[in-house]
């Protein structure tokens, strides 16, 4: 069991929906991103999405595109990721953490050293964009055999007859992107999302956690009436973007989990 199903069991035994918080590593630089981080769980996060820099991250819209670009500016590399979720682990043995990012790097480092290095840093699931489901091979299913949880997306254009493929090896969570488009396009609207989750549920035992276009402790708390929880990643990045203090975001992230644990 990851602490990622560790985590879920609990909410569930509690009767609670998830919030789960993406930040991009690295940004605005090192050092101030490992105090967001490390303030993340105190202000209610349940699990943490950490954003791996990327040169060209094609799922994502200016606002996350901006931070990774902060991020490699700052010199924030695959390494430097693995060292911060490393750090984190030190004051932190039970948040999850999810890296989120793309294909490229990690096959730059080579699949079997990048999931020796992830799993001894403390990364618990990956959420890879650019791997379908016909890739399993390549980082899915090894993956999983290191001990690490492989979360797919699902997206409003998965239809029933895609919908077992990509579910066929995916543990930990499923992440339904409530939008068509990039991250921090549209607003993600509870009566649309709820049937689709339940179509999802229909069809998997898994947990099925909805992201894209949620701003508000309102809209988190909509998202989580209908969902097992609620992913908020382009809002908090963008008051990192405008250089809010670290404790003023923190407020803002704690506002949004409250938002999903008052359902």
């Amino acid at each position: 069991m990851t602490r990622i199903d560790a985590k879920f069991a609990e909410l569930a035994a509690a009767g609670k929906k998830a919030f789960v918080a993406y930040v991009m590593a690295g940004d605005p630089d090192y050092d101030t991103s490992l105090e967001l981080v490390k303030g993340l769980p105190a202000a209610g996060v349940d699990v943490i999405e950490l954003g791996l820099p990327f040169t060209d991250p094609m799922a994502d819209g200016p606002t996350i595109q901006l931070a990774g670009q902060r991020a490699l500016e700052a010199g924030m590399t695959l390494q430097r990721t693995l060292d911060l979720a490393a750090e984190f682990r030190k004051g932190d043995d039970t948040t999850p953490i999810v890296l989120m990012g793309y294909y490229n790097p990690i096959y730059n480092r080579g699949v079997d050293t990048f999931l020796a290095d992830a799993k001894a840093a403390g990364i618990d699931g990956l959420i890879v964009v650019d791997l379908p489901p016909e890739e399993d091979e390549e980082l899915c299913i090894p993956a999983q055999a290191a001990g690490l949880n492989f979360i797919r997306l699902a997206t409003p254009t998965t239809d029933d007859k895609r919908l077992p493929k990509v579910l066929q090896n995916t543990s930990g969570f499923v992440y339904y992107v409530s939008i068509t488009g990039i991250t921090g396009a549209a607003a993600a609207e509870a009566g649309d999302v709820g049937p689709e989750v339940a179509r999802i549920k229909a069809a998997t035992d898994l947990p099925v956690i909805v992201g894209f276009g949620i701003r508000t402790p309102e809209s988190s708390r909509a998202i989580a009436s209908v969902a097992d929880g609620a992913v908020v990643g382009s809002a908090i990045v963008a008051q990192m973007g405008e250089g809010k203090p670290v404790g003023e975001v923190l407020d803002f992230v704690k506002s949004l989990a409250d938002g999903a644990h008052s359902v």
